[in-house]
């Protein structure tokens, strides 16, 4: 492997060449004191693996990384630090690859066998060039085009965080302050920046496995995703429910289809306020189209369908009064269902007391009444 060292300091550059000389398969082929120098070299040579200074002037050591890695992404860093152990868990550098000063061979072998490992690991790997479906509701989830599951395994919930945010606003760039205010706000500005350079470290490293089709760029001082042949279920429904044919018998399984993929909320069980607002607007998406199929369903003499999709809305959204008071009037038309338009309205009245302590609005209540008077027993 060609490797590149890079310390501001001469005597720990010269020592770590030393140590690494002996170490079989390592070709040291540069070894700067100015990052911008080595930076340079880097992108426009074959290397394979940078050992680089955290702590340099001019720029930060992680910082330096992840421009890098923006251009190179097969690339293995591994950060030396000067730091005690204390300082890296405190800094929260634990969840990068790094040596401590000084470099001892023993380490650096232990470490040019993992990576070793990583890259046959990953040279082992079948490159996908087809299309990926990534699911954003209920549970988030890549699935190749075999329809597998790719996993993916965060090194923090932060970075998790990070990604999916910016997987959120793909396409549209997302600037550097704004991520700090959402993930490190308690932070002093330079080791909030730290935190956004690791995270995106990361980000780059664990989605190394799926190839092209997440292209992360630093640009005007954000980050742009854009995503390459990935279906996203979220796109997927919204343009089959704005844009949709009108409810007919020739479409209505068309309609049937894309309602099932929304199969959970947005980003469901992951409490992030930015997602809230995405969450309610399709939330309110999915249940109008819903009562659009109730009610077609229900003029177009298909009672079962109509009364299942109803149960739907309200197992999925039990606050959903219209819900109950459309089961109520689909059982009062069939004539012979007393007792499931009882049932309805006391399941609706029992729901809004113990989450609400309020009653079923007015004018259902007024109707269950009058309906009553009509149906006496």
């Amino acid at each position: 492997m060609k490797a590149i060292i890079i310390d501001d300091e001469s005597l720990a550059l010269n020592y770590m060449e030393h140590q690494l000389i002996n170490i079989d398969d390592i070709e040291i082929v540069g070894k700067y004191t100015d990052p911008i120098a080595g930076k340079d070299i880097i992108e426009h040579n074959e290397v394979d693996i940078v050992f680089l200074d955290i702590h340099i002037p001019e720029m930060n050591g992680i910082e330096l990384a992840e421009i890098l890695l923006e251009t190179k992404p097969e690339l293995y860093i591994v950060f030396v630090t000067a730091y005690d152990d204390y300082a890296i868990k405190a800094f929260e550098l634990n969840a990068l690859d790094y040596i401590l000063k000084p470099v001892r061979k023993e380490r650096l072998q232990k470490t040019i066998q993992r990576i070793k490992h990583m890259n046959n690991t990953s040279k082992s790997l079948p490159q996908e060039i087809n299309t990926l479906h990534m699911k954003m509701f209920q549970q988030v989830t890549i699935l190749n085009h075999q329809k597998t599951i790719i996993p993916l395994n965060w090194r923090t919930t932060k970075v998790q965080q990070l990604f999916l945010h910016l997987v959120h606003n793909r396409g549209k760039i997302t600037s550097k302050s704004e991520l700090i205010e959402l993930l490190w706000p308690e932070y002093e500005l330079k080791k909030a920046y730290a935190q956004l350079y690791t995270a995106i470290y990361h980000v780059r490293k664990t989605l190394e496995s799926i190839g092209n089709h997440f292209k992360l760029t630093n640009i005007n001082d954000g980050y742009l995703l854009e995503l390459v042949d990935i279906i996203i279920d979220v796109e997927t429904f919204e343009q089959f429910i704005t844009s949709a044919p009108p409810l007919s018998p020739g479409t209505i399984s068309d309609h049937e289809k894309a309602m099932e993929l929304y199969v959970g909320d947005y980003l469901e069980g992951l409490d992030y306020l930015w997602a809230e607002s995405e969450r309610y607007r399709l939330h309110f998406l999915w249940i109008s189209h819903s009562f659009k199929m109730v009610y077609w369903y229900h003029t177009n003499h298909d009672p079962d369908k109509a009364i299942k999709r109803c149960l739907d809305i309200c197992n999925r959204y039990p606050l959903v009064e219209e819900a109950y008071f459309s089961l109520m009037k689909i059982f009062a038309s069939m004539g012979n269902n007393h007792s499931s338009v009882h049932f309805h309205y006391l399941r609706l009245s029992d729901v809004l007391m113990e989450e609400l302590n309020e009653k079923p609005s007015p004018t259902i209540t007024e109707w269950y009444n009058k309906w009553k008077m009509e149906n006496k027993e």
